[in-house]
């Protein structure tokens, strides 16, 4: 029996809150995202968990370097199209050598419909290398968990900055149907 996309998007997000809880990610920073509906939900639902609403990409950072001086762990969710919107920000991660875990949703990639969302969908991953964040990957449901579990280790346990960037044939392309 093939599962469909809803199906799958509950399991990945599933596996992500379930590393976070695992991993001690207690703070949840987002920019409200339909690729990430499901993982905030699964946050905000969490008494041990605090989801954060922002009104830019840009605070997440800020408010990630915040919950580390604080003793705590977060992450920020974002789309790639507000990686755009942050890059001044994070020089502030490389700079102070702050552990910084991002998550995005990728957008201009795999079936897209809008162009706008093209360049920085595909400037993305070149423009976190730039500024000095480790990128990973994730293009299946079944990477999810493992590629996560290094991300965070890898942020938390060395002191930088990762972004795993959430593939759209992961998340499942969008389409506007009019209503009749």
């Amino acid at each position: 029996m093939r599962q469909n996309r809803s199906d799958l998007a509950r399991h990945w997000a599933h596996d992500i809150y379930e590393v976070f809880r695992a991993q001690d990610v207690s703070m949840v920073s987002y920019v409200p995202d339909a690729g990430h509906v499901d993982l905030i939900k699964l946050c905000e639902a969490d008494d041990r968990m605090r989801a954060v609403s922002l009104t830019s990409e840009e605070e997440g950072v800020a408010f990630a370097a915040g919950a580390y001086l604080g003793g705590k762990r977060a992450a920020l969710l974002m789309q790639s199209s507000g990686v755009g919107n942050c890059i001044n920000m994070l020089s502030l991660i490389k700079t102070c050598q702050l552990p910084f875990l991002t998550l995005v949703t990728m957008r201009g990639e795999f079936g897209e419909f809008n162009p706008w969302q093209i360049p920085m969908g595909q400037a993305t991953p070149v423009v976190l290398s730039a500024i000095g964040l480790i990128v990973y990957r994730v293009d299946a449901p079944n990477e999810v968990r493992d590629v996560l579990e290094a991300a965070v280790s890898l942020s938390f346990g060395s002191y930088c900055g990762v972004a795993v960037l959430l593939s759209q044939r992961l998340i499942g392309t969008k389409r506007f149907v009019e209503e009749k």
